[in-house]
């Protein structure tokens, strides 16, 4: 008899029932079957799949890549906020900012490159230009957002230390290029806290792609509430006037885009935000918005409540992430969270009449 790997993963076989000596085998029956082993009804039908494996294969992302999706946001959020500063003249505002971003994205490309493997995969991503793929386009868009806030960091490090670095001729040309560079940044700041719900919502996962149409709104909210909340515990009160009203404009549009998006996805699908570990982070996420978005609106005048307040939005923000990663991966291993809403599309589009293509037929 032949074996295969997989035989670990069949259901046990009932008892076969011993034949008697005296025992002939007949036609029929006293069970009803015809000796062919087969039940006399059909059992109900339950979700399963081939062998037991899943219908879609989870990603393989952990909570490096969440961490990246975090930190991406924070980075763009606070490159904005860094702009704002930068053409009203709020000096202390403009190098926190800048300096909370790029230190986001180191942390981000770190947490990147742990999930790579090593370091060289990111650059061979760089071979390549293809407008289709969000993780090609994102590789671009991090590589000249990385350009364009490095410069402008080199030139605030420089003023920082009273123009000691030792730059010669350089440092006319680094303060000629510093607020083109920071302009360059905050124009790809945007795409940056976006891209990454593309690449969620672009994979056959059926959690996140049934988000594909909201959740880039989600996670540019998250972004700014977190880079308003960052700058908020790192900026003096006087000067961090445009963060506060980034963090509440953040907490605003990330509570309606989630309900929005909970409303729009399939029923189904969107079990696994509420279920789980992904629940329990996506639940306290919204509990920790709502708090610091009200200490930010009743106390943010005041540097303690500030401080506090800051905190509760970067702890939200991130938890957003690591929730809607963890309830993607979660729909993926449950047969149900694919057929289901397959099966849910199939039955719309033969209702509304849709009988003649590859997807349906009039049976």
């Amino acid at each position: 008899m032949s074996t295969s790997v997989f035989d670990g993963f069949r259901p046990p076989e009932p008892p076969r029932r011993p034949r008697g000596p005296g025992r002939r085998r007949g036609r029929h029956r006293a069970g009803g079957g015809d000796g062919s082993r087969e039940m006399p009804m059909v059992p109900e039908a339950q979700f399963g799949s081939y062998y037991g494996r899943p219908v879609v294969k989870p990603a393989p992302w952990g909570d490096e890549v969440a961490a990246y999706l975090f930190l991406g946001g924070v980075a763009g959020g606070s490159a904005l906020l860094a702009l704002g500063a930068q053409l009203t003249g709020r000096d202390e505002l403009r190098r926190n900012a800048r300096l909370g971003s790029v230190t986001a994205l180191a942390l981000g490309g770190a947490a990147l490159v742990a999930d790579l493997g090593r370091p060289e995969r990111f650059l061979h991503m760089l071979r390549t230009f293809k407008p289709t793929s969000p993780m090609s386009m994102g590789t671009w868009i991090l590589s000249g957002f990385g350009a364009g806030m490095g410069t402008a960091v080199a030139a605030e490090a420089d003023r920082m230390t009273g123009a000691r670095l030792p730059l010669g001729p350089l440092r006319p040309v680094l303060r000629a290029v510093e607020a083109p560079a920071g302009v360059g940044a905050a124009v790809l700041a945007g795409p940056l806290a976006a891209y990454t719900a593309a690449l969620l919502s672009d994979t056959a996962t059926p959690t996140w792609n049934a988000a594909r149409e909201d959740l880039a709104f989600v996670f540019v909210s998250s972004a700014a509430l977190a880079s308003g909340g960052l700058a908020m515990v790192t900026t003096s009160v006087p000067e961090a006037g445009p963060a506060r009203r980034l963090a509440v404009l953040g907490v605003a549009g990330e509570l309606v885009a989630t309900k929005l998006m909970e409303r729009r996805m399939d029923p189904v699908a969107a079990e696994p935000l509420h279920e789980g570990r992904a629940g329990t982070m996506l639940a306290w996420s919204e509990r920790l918005a709502v708090a610091g978005g009200l200490g930010t609106l009743l106390g943010g005048r005041r540097r303690a409540v500030a401080a506090v307040s800051g905190l509760a939005l970067l702890a939200s923000s991130a938890l957003t992430r690591f929730g809607v990663l963890e309830a993607g991966l979660r729909s993926a291993e449950d047969p149900r969270y694919t057929i289901e809403p397959q099966k849910a599309r199939l039955a719309a589009r033969r209702a509304a009449g849709v009988v003649d293509d590859a997807i349906t037929t009039a049976g």
